[in-house]
């Protein structure tokens, strides 16, 4: 089966149905520190999206907001548990990567936790690099940050 991608905006309505789904994971994953992770998760200001379908189905999606002049900062990476171990992740992440170099930036940083080892896994294996925590994970002990340099 075929995987589609969508580039699209946070408004749309698969991407806020996928969001919801991942909010309720990681509410179980990031327990007493989910209040603190979730005020930094708001979709409003994300105005790059990916999609990914499987049969018209909605089955995962990603997004990325700029985070200074030459990066951005990947947020809301989801794929539906059925769905996982087909790459689609990686698929919608280096849609994401080839997007933001449309758009000139050279970097990419993402924040996940260190509760989520299947995501810690997943960008160590597409090349992004543990760097200090930055900004509002600085002293989250829970918090791991990556970094990548888009060629």
């Amino acid at each position: 089966m075929k995987l589609n991608i969508l580039r699209t905006d946070s408004k749309n309505p698969d991407f806020i149905a996928l969001v919801k789904l991942l909010d309720s994971y990681l509410k179980t994953t990031d327990g007493d520190e989910h209040d603190f992770y979730n005020q930094f998760n708001n979709i409003d200001v994300l105005k790059h999206v990916v999609i990914a379908y499987k049969d018209n189905k909605p089955v995962g999606c990603g997004a990325f907001k700029p985070f200074n002049n030459v990066s951005v900062e990947i947020k809301r990476m989801f794929t539906r548990p059925e769905f996982r171990g087909q790459n689609i992740a990686r698929t919608i992440l280096q849609e994401l990567e080839n997007w933001a170099q449309e758009l000139a930036y050279k970097n990419t940083v993402l924040e996940t936790g260190k509760r989520q080892t299947e995501a810690v896994n997943f960008y160590n294996k597409c090349g992004y690099s543990i760097i200090p925590n930055y900004g509002q994970y600085k002293h989250m002990e829970n918090s791991l940050c990556f970094k990548k340099e888009l060629s």
